[in-house]
């Protein structure tokens, strides 16, 4: 007889029937953990640090703010994938108007592919500081070790890096301790913010939210939900096993609780180590993760810099797969391709070419005249963009009886997804209002 935790989903992945008798954490942590982690990927370091760079303290209250919508939002997500055996443009392409589907996934290529290359030239110039190389040729490097991961690596193997590279975000945590932080002041911004109406404080707060809720996280989530369902044995779609539901939820709410926890710490310490350093040194002006780890070293001293840098580049290596894979995973889905890592490479070869031209294209605009970290900006407005038909989209999917049938969200992750739906919404017009001022 089974019990809560051993279910097939929580089972050994290896290839086989093979069970575990008792399934440890580490079986229970996957997508959620690894899309927390994806979350603060190069881009965001840098957001973040230059929110602590010009405002101190000031924001770290968004962070707290923004976590039960963030583990909502991507509950959500993971759910729908889990339930219906389908990713989310599966399920537009599915039940919405093709060209609501073809525009959605349409939009989250795109920014896929511009923060795809502004993640590879944030990590070229984080290893130039290392080693005096050409960053270009560290771009091209990274793109190429980024599509043979994708490409070559099994399924098993490929989830069990995933999960050892989080841990190197643990070095943004460990880095706040090397340096002298004045925690009273940290707790007080923490609960009593100083909010102000001025717009570079407002522009701050809607940039912050926008790194929060991201599109592509919330596809690939949902679709690792449909891989290790592919990969357990005996993982039915929950809509076809409804007796299982109960226990492979409970699994996806640890999971997305521990990945979301992860990501909003991982955060907090990023503003809280740049606010000790570079705000408290007068440095408040920082466009990128690289700018970010060069000023510390300076200020913290060069075992800062190294955990600073060593957690952008472990960001962005799991930042990578997630863009490229997320963005075939929503274009074979829509095109009605075989797509994810339960077919042979011969058996979905279109899926892998996304893969491989996303990487391309990425790295592609590191040699263009187009400057991929000043178009992350463009596509930090269309995330935000996206995210708001997408939100309401998963929202109504997620309790359709054609859709999910008797699964539908409990009334609490309903009001909490509801209320992402609208912090997004609000989030878009405070930018748009910010350029009008």
């Amino acid at each position: 007889m089974e019990t809560p935790l051993d279910t097939p989903a929580l089972r050994t992945e290896r290839g086989d029937t093979r069970a575990c008798a008792r399934p440890g954490i580490t079986h229970i942590l996957g997508p959620g953990f690894i899309t927390g982690a994806c979350n603060d990927d190069p881009g965001s370091i840098g957001t973040l640090s230059q929110v602590g760079a010009q405002f101190g303290y000031g924001l770290a209250w968004t962070l707290l703010f923004t976590y039960p919508l963030l583990f909502a939002a991507q509950e959500i997500s993971a759910r729908l994938g889990r339930v219906t055996g389908c990713g989310i443009a599966g399920n537009l392409q599915r039940h919405y108007p093709r060209w609501f589907a073809v525009s959605l996934v349409g939009l989250l290529a795109l920014a896929n592919v511009i923060n795809l290359g502004a993640d590879l030239g944030a990590m070229a110039a984080v290893l130039r500081l290392l080693l005096d190389v050409p960053p270009l040729l560290y771009v091209c490097l990274l793109a190429l070790v980024c599509v043979l991961f994708e490409v070559f690596t099994r399924y098993v193997r490929y989830v069990q890096i995933l999960k050892w590279l989080c841990l190197t975000l643990l070095s943004y945590v460990v880095g706040a301790f090397m340096v002298e932080v004045p925690w009273y002041d940290v707790a007080h911004a923490l609960i009593w913010p100083p909010l102000s109406a001025a717009p570079q404080y407002v522009t701050a707060v809607v940039a912050a939210l926008g790194t929060t809720i991201s599109p592509y996280l919330l596809f690939w989530q949902a679709q690792q939900e449909v891989e290790r369902g592919r990969h357990a044995a005996g993982a039915l779609p929950l809509i076809s096993s409804v007796a299982q539901a109960p226990a492979e939820f409970a699994r996806i709410r640890i999971d997305t609780a521990v990945g979301m926890g992860l990501s909003s710490l991982v955060a907090l310490f990023i503003v809280i180590t740049t606010a000790s350093t570079l705000h408290a040194q007068g440095v408040t002006t920082i466009e990128t993760a690289a700018e970010a780890a060069e000023a510390l070293r300076a200020v913290g001293g060069r075992f800062t810099f190294l955990l600073f840098a060593l957690g952008i580049m472990g960001a962005g290596l799991l930042a990578l797969p997630a863009l490229s894979t997320s963005a075939a995973y929503a274009v074979g889905e829509l095109l009605t391709w075989r797509v994810g890592r339960s077919h042979p490479r011969g058996g979905a070869r279109a899926f892998y070419a996304v893969v491989a031209a996303a990487a391309a294209i990425g790295c592609a605009l590191n040699f263009s005249p187009i400057n991929p970290m000043r178009a992350l900006y463009w596509s930090a407005v269309l995330n935000g963009v996206v995210a708001i038909p997408l939100m309401i989209a998963l929202m109504h999917l997620s309790t359709r009886t054609a859709v999910v049938g008797p699964l539908k969200l409990p009334v609490t992750v309903r009001a909490l997804g509801w209320s992402a739906t609208a912090a997004m919404a609000v989030s878009v017009a405070a930018m748009v209002v910010s350029w009008m001022l």
